[in-house]
This record gives C-alpha cells, sequence and structure tokens, in this order.
C-alpha cells in the first residue's frame, strides 16, 4: 500500500505559501536527521521524491507535497541538530508556529517521527505535549527500526511511550523508511477518520 499520485507542491518560507484550500493536513514532525523525507519517500513509494540530505537541518521550508488530490503531506523543519545557529533555529521554530497556528483546524493527523533506537529528546517531548496540549490527532512514527533485532523492538516501543508520556490511545508505529516496515499500518493511520 502506497499514497498514490504524490507530487511535490512547493517549499514554503511563510505563510503566505501555506495551503489555502480545506483539503486535510498530515503534519510530519520531527528532529533534524530522524527521517522524515526518507519517510515521505517510502510511503509514496518513490525514492528520492522528498529531498533528502546527510546535512542535518537542510529543510529550512515547509515542504508541501498534494497526494491521492485529496490530502496534504506537509513536512515540517527538523529540530534540535546543535550545529545550528540561534538565529537559524529560532527562524525555524518561528516557522514551525506560524505554520501549526495558521493551519491547526485542517490538520487531520500529527505525525510525529522519533528514532526508535535512543529516548526521545527534550524537544521530541515538547513537541509531542505541543500537540496533545491542542487536541491534535497525534500518532508517532518510530523509524530505523530495521537496525534493531526484532526481539528490542517491543521493549523500544515502551520507551518510546513511557519518555513521551503517551496514553495508549496513541498509536506508535514501528517503521523503517528504507526497508517500509510498517508502511501499511502509517497509511491506514493516515486514512483513519477521513472521509470518502
Amino acid at each position: 500500500m502506497i499514497l498514490r499520485n504524490a507530487q511535490f507542491v512547493r517549499s514554503a518560507a511563510d505563510p503566505s505559501g501555506f495551503p489555502g484550500d480545506g483539503r486535510p493536513r498530515v503534519v510530519f514532525a520531527g528532529r533534524s536527521n530522524v527521517g522524515k523525507s526518507s519517510t515521505i519517500n517510502s510511503l509514496v513509494g518513490r525514492k528520492g521524491f522528498a529531498r533528502v540530505s546527510a546535512s542535518p537541518g537542510k529543510t529550512v521550508f515547509v515542504n508541501l507535497f498534494l497526494a491521492e488530490n485529496r490530502l496534504w503531506l506537509v513536512d515540517l523543519p527538523g529540530y534540535g541538530y546543535s550545529k545550528t545557529s540561534a538565529r537559524e533555529k529560532e527562524r525555524y521554530s518561528a516557522l514551525i508556529d506560524a505554520y501549526l497556528h495558521a493551519d491547526m483546524k485542517n490538520i487531520h493527523r500529527f505525525m510525529l517521527i522519533v528514532d526508535i533506537r535512543h529516548e526521545p529528546t527534550a524537544d521530541d517531548r515538547l513537541m509531542a505535549e505541543w500537540a496533545q496540549s491542542y487536541g491534535l490527532p497525534l500518532a508517532v512514527i518510530a523509524n530505523k527500526a530495521d537496525k534493531l533485532k526484532p526481539s528490542q523492538v517491543a521493549g523500544q516501543l515502551s520507551v518510546v511511550r513511557s519518555v513521551l508520556d503517551l496514553p495508549e490511545s496513541v498509536p506508535i508505529i514501528a517503521f523503517s523508511a528504507e526497508k517500509h516496515t510498517g508502511r501499511d499500518e502509517v497509511i491506514k493511520e493516515i486514512f483513519s477518520g477521513m472521509g470518502e
């Protein structure tokens, strides 16, 4: 299962570039180098569709993709990269904040991507808390599951839930952008509750 007919529309540097229609938004958030672009590539089944960089902090815009001609995939700038200047961090933070507040009513799913191999960071916790405080439909994609032994996955998912302090109602999906593990589950979550 993949998201079909996906196309890159634009990169927005300010609210004037955000979508102006009523299509549902699926927002992807996560720290730099956690694999947001690779996750989107996996979901649409097209390697290199969303730009992937070996340099953390490369995504400095809100990147907008249209899928199935009925939903927006929104790739937020990565956060938490230590070598980013304070000024750049402030700019990223302001852009993320501007998008989320401008488009909140249209957010159908807020997908927080974390690295399953490690405890979520303080920034991850803040993002999860923020999403829940605004009542956004949060789901967590625990990426890089292919880097673990199968026997380790369940334990690490428990660590993610505990550190992020998430109720059982918030789905946490073991995922591999590289091997496409968990892709069907993520896509089902995206379409859950969405009218035809």
